[in-house]
């Protein structure tokens, strides 16, 4: 633990409780409140976003744990901008919905590299020893 900065920890607990709460204010009212979604991906998206919120609340407590959520969040941003936010950003103008989220989504693919401890993730999961296969 004490190869993570104590400030590094809290801008990893900040930005989990910012995802947790900020993302679960829009997200939870779609779970309790929907009406059956035309496209059932919708549904998909809507259900593992959720998770990712529930799941953000454990990375406030463990957020060296659970750093590995926050690489998963800055991987699927960073996706979600090369194949579907550049692509329509260069089809012409952006609806302000998809204005809002290619700057909402681009916001965390530029901060989740930079709140990340690289270097614990590359001893933790690139150079450790691996778990036992049997």
């Amino acid at each position: 633990m004490n190869e993570v900065s104590l400030l590094r920890l809290y801008v990893m607990r900040a930005t989990f409780l910012l995802i947790a709460v900020g993302e679960g204010m829009q997200i939870w009212p779609l779970i309790f409140r929907h009406r059956p979604w035309s496209d059932p991906m919708h549904g998909v998206a809507v259900a593992l976003l959720a998770a990712l919120t529930l799941l953000c609340w454990l990375g406030v407590r463990y957020p060296l744990k659970m750093a590995p959520l926050m690489l998963f969040e800055g991987v699927w941003k960073t996706i979600w901008m090369l194949a579907i936010g550049i692509p329509a950003w260069q089809a012409g103008p952006l609806t302000p919905a998809m204005a809002e989220n290619m700057f909402a989504i681009g916001l965390g693919v530029v901060l989740v590299p930079l709140i990340l401890p690289w270097p614990y993730l590359w001893r933790s999961y690139v150079t450790a020893k691996g778990d036992r296969w049997r």
